[in-house]
């Protein structure tokens, strides 16, 4: 597992290109027949990607989680990005296609991802220390609570689909779900926002090989940028805003953890005052 550790506004401030997409870009979760697992300490969240071939995969909990088993003090909320996945926790099977979402609660033991069909599926998932158990429940695409955001005047036409939240599925504290762009639109969150109470990650979807997202990040009062592929993830500090334009329509799955389950609870930074 890698392990990132915390980096302040004063330090990001004078990065550079490379250093700083080693510290906040996650290029290569999603390795043909691994897992792989990136450790922040930012509010101690894990971000993992796995892609099964021909025998399932099975998620241990590595040296530095001094763990018997990786949910044993933890929760995590699981994506299959392509494909067709089977997850089995406990010797319960869950089969979902694309755009599937399942919360695992701490305390599960056995955890193996499997792929279905010809195309190998890729499983992404979210974990953050937990202090209460909740049931491990599944939800298909689209059956979340969903939200239309924005038009097409500003580019930023986009449906919001949250399925692990305060009124969706229970978790200790992840909130998880997909955006989706649509055809057209090219912005996503912005006006941008910080939230001085949580870290969120980004993992962005859905883009072809010549395509990319410019992500916005940093203090407000100081921004950076990085350019980002089809699934690669951004780590985003609860002290920077988290916004983006694609050279064309893309999807997102974000996620986050810290001091609260309140989806709404934004510091908003209205657009003249980004520097």
């Amino acid at each position: 597992m890698e392990n990132r550790h915390t980096v302040s506004k004063a330090e990001t401030a004078s990065m550079n290109t490379e250093e700083m997409r080693a510290n906040f870009l996650v290029p290569d979760l999603f390795v043909d027949g691994e897992i792989t697992l990136v450790h922040s300490h930012f509010d101690r969240v894990v971000m993992g990607g796995a892609v099964p071939l021909d025998e399932p995969l099975w998620l241990l909990a590595p040296d530095e989680l001094r763990a018997d088993f990786f949910l044993e003090r933890r929760e995590m909320g699981v994506f299959v990005t392509q494909g067709t996945g089977v997850i089995t926790t406990d010797g319960d099977e869950h089969e979902l296609p694309k755009g599937g979402c399942l919360y695992i609660g701490r305390g599960v033991r056995d955890i193996s991802f499997r792929s279905v069909g010809d195309q190998p599926a890729r499983f992404y998932f979210f974990s953050a220390p937990a202090h209460a158990s909740y049931p491990t429940v599944s939800v298909l695409p689209g059956e979340g609570d969903v939200r239309e955001l924005g038009d097409q005047e500003h580019a930023n036409r986009r449906t919001l689909n949250r399925y692990i939240h305060d009124d969706g599925i229970q978790s200790c504290q992840i909130v998880m779900g997909l955006t989706q762009l649509h055809p057209g639109s090219m912005w996503n969150t912005m006006p941008a926002h910080t939230h001085d109470r949580r870290t969120e990650c980004y993992l962005y979807l859905d883009l072809p090989e010549d395509a990319r997202v410019v992500h916005l990040f940093g203090d407000p009062t100081e921004t950076r940028h990085m350019i980002v592929a089809d699934h690669e993830a951004i780590i985003s500090p609860s002290w920077s805003i988290h916004s983006g334009v694609g050279t064309q329509a893309y999807s997102f799955i974000w996620a986050m953890a810290g001091e609260n389950k309140s989806f709404d609870d934004m510091d908003h930074q209205p657009i003249d005052t980004l520097l």
